[in-house]
């Protein structure tokens, strides 16, 4: 049974957990490894170098949306291709454990299982901008 009291509070902390993380990332990108780096590791898993860019701008605003409840049920959907991406290009040839050279696969299979929670409990608390409801997008009454 999910606690109707509690419930929009649990979800805004998944919320702004997954926000934080997006920015950290999106930062270690640019301030620690910097933009340069970044695209030459890009690069060399095959990958245009525009497209570090594009990763760290979505990251960037994806966690501060999410942090600031910009439509957040639908902004994790939105998400999910990312972290996915990292699973197939990057970390899944890691195996399990993260700390392995070049990271395992199982902290980004992690990070999208809690984006599809986020989809499926929805907005939670304090958002400035509602996602509008599921219903109203498939069709139900």
């Amino acid at each position: 049974m999910i606690d109707l009291v509690t419930a929009p509070y649990a979800a805004l902390l998944l919320r702004w957990s997954l926000g934080i993380m997006f920015i950290a990332h999106a930062m270690l990108k640019w301030r620690v490894f910097t933009m340069p780096v970044t695209v030459a590791t890009f690069q060399s898993i095959g990958l245009p170098g525009w497209f570090a860019y594009l990763v760290t701008t979505a990251e960037l605003v994806g966690g501060g949306c999410l942090i600031l409840g910009i439509a957040p049920r639908y902004l994790a959907v939105l998400l999910i291709p990312l972290i996915v991406g990292t699973i197939i290009t990057v970390h899944g040839k890691n195996g399990w454990v993260f700390s392995n050279k070049g990271g395992g696969w199982e902290f980004p299979a992690f990070w999208t299982a809690t984006l599809v929670v986020q989809f499926l409990v929805g907005d939670g608390a304090w958002t400035l901008l509602p996602s509008p409801p599921l219903s109203s997008l498939i069709g139900a009454h």
